[in-house]
């Protein structure tokens, strides 16, 4: 899909915030608030703006421990089957096929570290793990929500 960079402003608008009404973004935009909803419904066709969501502060819902995973499959275990197992498991917010020694990589949140160390026992239990080797996450230092990249004009 060709992306101009009103298109581009306005879906940076909408990442930094969703709620912002057609009326709002046009006036950043110099365009109209109906103008707006046609390229954002555009958008939302073409699949570049997949949805609008609300964005959780984990600690503020009390899940303050975090870890990467990497999990170390046997040897015929698919993508697929990965994704399966880690959508069973609530604490997992982020699994990745990766390049290098490990499978995937997981992410976890958890409340505390007793809880991580249960779900890190429960992924662990997936009949295709055969190890684990984890990083518990010691403070989070930069987090962007998605972003386009930067326009060249």
């Amino acid at each position: 899909m060709q992306m101009d960079a009103v298109d581009q402003r306005i879906i940076a608008l909408l990442v930094a915030d969703a709620r912002s009404s057609y009326a709002e973004i046009g006036a950043k935009v110099s365009l109209s608030a109906p103008a707006v909803k046609r390229r954002v419904d555009r958008l939302r066709t073409a699949g570049v703006i997949k949805g609008f969501t609300a964005v959780i502060e984990p600690a503020a819902v009390g899940w303050t421990t975090e870890a990467f995973v990497e999990l170390f499959c046997t040897g015929r275990t698919t993508p697929a089957q990965i994704t399966v197992a880690t959508r069973r498991h609530p604490e997992v917010v982020g699994a990745y096929t990766v390049s290098g020694q490990a499978d995937a990589l997981v992410h976890l949140r958890a409340a505390d570290i007793g809880h991580l160390e249960q779900a890190l026992e429960k992924l662990r239990a997936e009949p295709f793990v055969t190890s684990t080797r984890s990083m518990v996450v010691l403070s989070r230092l930069v987090e962007t929500p998605t972003a386009l990249p930067p326009t060249t004009s």
